[in-house]
């Protein structure tokens, strides 16, 4: 496997700065995995896809206004910083990316919320990334929902707006766990009622979480696929949601994940065996061809970008040429891509 397999060509216009509303109705094309048989349908086609006693897996992180814009001590130079994780909450210790970077070094402070708090620069970690401690004493998500914004792709063009506090987010999203920078795609497309209406319909609903940090940005930059690394990110499935799906594999029922960090936390919790097991730790786990998926039956998904491990989620469950064919048969239909656009159903 290289990682030039795994590009192609984007129109600009295919490029989604805007979700579908309602949900329901975005655009979903489906691949079965064995026949390559594709066909055009819409999100609501999964309430009659899902049957009795199969389960269907959403990802309830929810996401914070992470870009915050301060000042530099000194110069006053305008800094954007971007919160990927918190390391220490004790120490108020995060990773952040700073733009631009060739502002700031060790032992720099930027200032905040017309200067009443900083974060001090630790460590440089890559080109952009910094280790910085915070003087904020109190509930720092509190005040960073306040005053920042969501960190947007930088493939959409258009400023942030504050309607994209809502529309960056699952509606499922649980304030427990303010953790990501950005939402699962494919949960965007899934309402409450419409979670609601499948457990009516005797459809079996579980959550885990698992926080989405810098990945969602980073592209893959080793042509050996064997070589990348994924960057860590927590996640938690438990006691009760692991009974939930495992009642369905037991049964030999469907476990769609609903976007790829829900495949990529279901088959974490997994190392021997078919079933989940209660966890609560960091994965690094990078799912390519050709693996193979012990949890996950089917997968929704959105069209992701090239040389991107959503991208390789994707072909490592349906094949990689295939996966290519569902990408320029929905090009040549005018779908919508990436986070805002429209979904692929994998079974």
């Amino acid at each position: 496997m290289k990682l030039a397999d795994f590009v192609y060509p984007i129109p600009k216009q295919l490029i989604a700065e805007y979700p579908i509303e309602p949900k329901e109705a975005a655009r979903m094309m489906t691949l079965n995995r064995r026949t390559g048989e594709m066909e055009d349908k819409t999100i609501g086609y999964l309430f009659d896809y899902l049957q009795p006693g199969d389960c269907v897996v959403v990802n309830e992180t929810k996401v914070f206004p992470a870009k915050i814009m301060g000042n530099k001590e000194k110069t006053d130079a305008e800094i954007e910083v971007l919160m990927l994780r918190e390391l220490n909450k004790t120490d108020n210790l995060w990773d952040v990316l700073v733009d631009p970077a060739r502002k700031v070094r060790i032992g720099n402070k930027i200032y905040f919320d017309n200067y009443k708090f900083y974060c001090e620069v630790i460590d440089n970690t890559t080109n952009r990334g910094r280790t910085v401690r915070y003087s904020y004493n109190n509930d720092l998500l509190a005040v960073v929902e306040r005053i920042g914004k969501m960190a947007l792709p930088p493939y959409i063009k258009r400023p942030s707006e504050q309607k994209d506090n809502e529309y960056y987010q699952t509606e499922y999203a649980n304030p427990k766990y303010l953790s990501s920078i950005g939402p699962p795609s494919a949960g965007l497309h899934i309402s409450n009622s419409f979670l609601q209406q499948l457990e009516e319909k005797g459809v079996r609903v579980a959550k885990v979480n698992m926080s989405i940090g810098q990945a969602i940005f980073d592209t893959i930059e080793v042509e050996d696929l064997t070589k990348h690394r994924m960057y860590a990110e927590p996640f938690e499935i438990t006691l009760e949601n692991s009974e939930i799906i495992n009642k369905s594999l037991k049964a030999k029922k469907k476990v769609i994940a609903i976007g790829s960090s829900v495949a990529r936390a279901l088959e974490s919790s997994n190392m021997t065996t078919t079933a989940v097991k209660p966890n609560r730790g960091w994965t690094d786990k990078f799912i390519y061809p050709s693996y193979e998926f012990r949890i996950v039956t089917n997968i929704l998904t959105n069209f992701h970008l090239p040389k991107t491990p959503s991208l390789l989620v994707a072909c490592a469950f349906s094949g990689t040429d295939q996966i290519f064919k569902a990408y320029r048969r929905a090009i040549k239909n005018n779908y919508r891509f990436y986070v805002f656009g429209d979904a692929l159903l994998l079974f």
